[in-house]
């Protein structure tokens, strides 16, 4: 059976939709035989950063010449992405086999999100691995990811998403995230609302483990010259390029930097040269990527309101005549907070409407942003929006596409010109 055949039984899983809980991954795993137990694990939760910050960690953990595993959701192109070991996206023949034994013994009930899980603890056992970093989905408490037992923490900005699954208010969803923190364990932080830091620390207190912060235990600022000099726990780091683009990239590096000085503490040897060697060549796709062209597509995966500003925030730092947008997003989103950092960089604007279930009209996101005074046409797919721009573009131009991860896997599948599904989970 090939793995398409494979994944159409996975995919029938969303019918389950988003349960949280840890009991049907936690039976699964048992089934398994807890797979989950025969390597060390980091969580990285949060909102927005999850997905760079891991792949920084994954990177300089691998430098040091540990054996390391990364989990990620959502997928953008190819659902082999989610697993990757040593940086190398897990082969599709291997993961068949792993699948199959891993679906046969999912409880009927079980969704997508918990046999992915499970999955990647198959998958990481099976090859072996030291460590994995484990990027939970949109929870923390109740996220499958939290059957793993952890021994550290990483907490990437928190903000208002997902509000119909983890609470109405900031402290409500920050006490969701910081709950899949183990017992005596050690926390890395990111600089937080007032509001979220309290939650934090008195989650810490109740676990007794040892919180790190931002701006805090530790800093990193940017040079003159494009490079970060990072003020470690136990040491300075200087001049360091990091190999994923965006001013925000800093905090997300910052945050990998501390946790590889925190695992110190645990046994590992990681040397400065592995550090400056995994920020410098840590790849993520979709974040701030860079296309080259006629004019160039810059792709980046902001869905949400502090996603969206810390876009904004870096777009000055590129040069363009006139910045095109070519977007569509998702009906669950809070659209005018979402683009209102994005308005005072955009000349023009292309509505399309992602190949998703949940996705906004194109039309009806094109109102929007006329009533808004802005100019925009509907332009269907978002091959058609990226043809409408680049036919109106001129010399200097840039087209940004952004607004959804979904709507960034779809250009990235059309660069490397193979199939989209549409479907993700």
């Amino acid at each position: 059976m090939p793995l398409t055949d494979v994944l159409e039984k996975l995919y029938s899983r969303r019918r389950f939709g988003i349960r949280p809980g840890v009991d049907r991954v936690g039976k699964l795993l048992g089934r398994l035989g807890n797979p989950e137990k025969n390597f060390r694990t980091i969580h990285v939760a949060g909102t927005n950063g999850k997905g760079s910050t891991s792949a920084f960690l994954s990177s300089i953990l691998r430098h040091a010449g540990h054996r390391v595993a990364q989990f990620s959701s959502p997928h953008l192109v190819r659902f082999t992405e989610r697993f990757r070991i040593n940086g190398a996206e897990y082969p599709a023949d291997k993961l068949k086999v792993l699948m199959e034994v891993v679906l046969a013994a999912a409880p009927e009930d079980a969704t997508f999100f918990e046999i992915t899980t499970a999955l990647a603890a198959y998958i990481f056992s099976e090859e072996r691995v030291e460590l994995a970093v484990m990027e939970a989905g949109m929870g923390g408490r109740s996220d499958a990811t939290a059957a793993f037992d952890g021994e550290m923490t990483v907490l990437t900005p928190i903000a208002l998403d997902h509000m119909d699954y983890l609470g109405a208010t900031l402290e409500e969803i920050a006490r969701e995230k910081a709950g899949i923190i183990k017992p005596e364990t050690h926390v890395i932080c990111a600089e937080q609302p007032e509001a979220v830091r309290r939650v934090i620390e008195e989650q810490c207190r109740a676990a007794n483990s040892t919180l790190n912060a931002l701006g805090t235990d530790f800093s990193i600022e940017w040079n003159p010259d494009g490079t970060l000099t990072y003020s470690g726990m136990n040491g300075l780091l200087t001049h360091i390029t990091p190999g994923i683009a965006g001013r925000y990239q800093s905090t997300n590096a910052a945050l990998a930097l501390a946790a590889s000085e925190a695992l110190e503490t645990g046994g590992l040897t990681i040397s400065s040269s592995a550090r400056r060697e995994g920020i410098a060549t840590t790849y993520w796709p979709g974040r701030m990527e860079l296309v080259p062209g006629t004019p160039p597509l810059l792709l980046d995966g902001a869905h949400n309101p502090a996603g969206a500003a810390a876009l904004a925030e870096a777009l000055p730092h590129y040069s363009y005549s006139r910045l095109l947008l070519v977007t569509g997003v998702c009906d669950d989103k809070d659209i005018a907070r979402i683009y209102a950092p994005l308005m005072p960089h955009v000349a023009e604007i292309y509505t399309v409407t992602p190949s998703v279930e949940r996705a906004l009209s194109d039309t009806d996101l094109s109102d929007f942003f006329r009533k808004t005074g802005m100019v925009s046409q509907p332009c269907g797919s978002v091959v058609a929006g990226i043809g409408k721009a680049r036919s109106q573009a001129g010399a200097g131009d840039l087209i940004l596409i952004c607004g959804s991860l979904f709507l960034v896997g779809e250009v990235k599948a059309w660069l490397e010109n193979v199939d989209y599904s549409g479907i993700r989970g």
